[in-house]
């Protein structure tokens, strides 16, 4: 994008991390964002989980317990969802591209402002991951940019509601 920004037309960011350019959602943003489901069954245990997360107390089990709080809904089908992504993740890889020095936040900041296309961002109304709040800092830095807050979806909106997402993506890219 930033070399051949002429060779994009339209670009999507669905739920996307922002990382690379050095936004960082607080710990007590993440638990405003998790008390939107406070009247879910597992919220008190995930809520107590996300609590000690936030507090640096995490342990394997209390990162396993937040896993409600990722999706719109804690259905058979986000369950499924969940239970096949586990033991697939590339920690060493993960573990790369967050490392310190990984990014160069001014230097994105500054290619993401020289960008014209149209950007649609799509943030997860209850998406743990990445908030809303700081979906919305991330679109301010692009200058032809619209953000979406898909209503009661986590961050796998097309999971939550496909539907909606199909129709907002859709029409963005009509």
């Amino acid at each position: 994008m930033a070399r051949h920004p002429e060779r994009v037309g339209k670009l999507l960011l669905i739920t996307p991390s922002t990382m690379a350019v050095g936004i960082a959602a607080t710990g007590e943003s993440r638990l405003e964002t998790a008390r939107l489901g406070k009247d879910e069954p597992w919220f008190d245990a995930a809520f107590a989980a996300l609590e000690a997360i936030v507090a640096g107390n995490a342990t394997d089990e209390s990162w396993k317990a937040i896993d409600p709080f990722f999706y719109g809904r804690w259905d058979a089908a986000a369950q499924a969802h969940q239970a096949a992504q586990d033991g697939h993740r590339n920690e060493e890889a993960s573990a790369a591209f967050g490392a310190e020095g990984a990014f160069d936040p001014d230097a994105t900041r500054a290619a993401l402002a020289a960008f014209n296309a149209p950007v649609l961002l799509l943030a997860g109304e209850v998406d743990l991951n990445t908030i809303p709040s700081v979906v919305a800092e991330f679109a301010e830095l692009l200058p032809n940019a619209e953000l979406v807050v898909q209503p009661e979806a986590g961050h796998y909106p097309w999971l939550d509601d496909a539907d909606r997402f199909v129709a907002t993506t859709a029409t963005f890219l009509g």
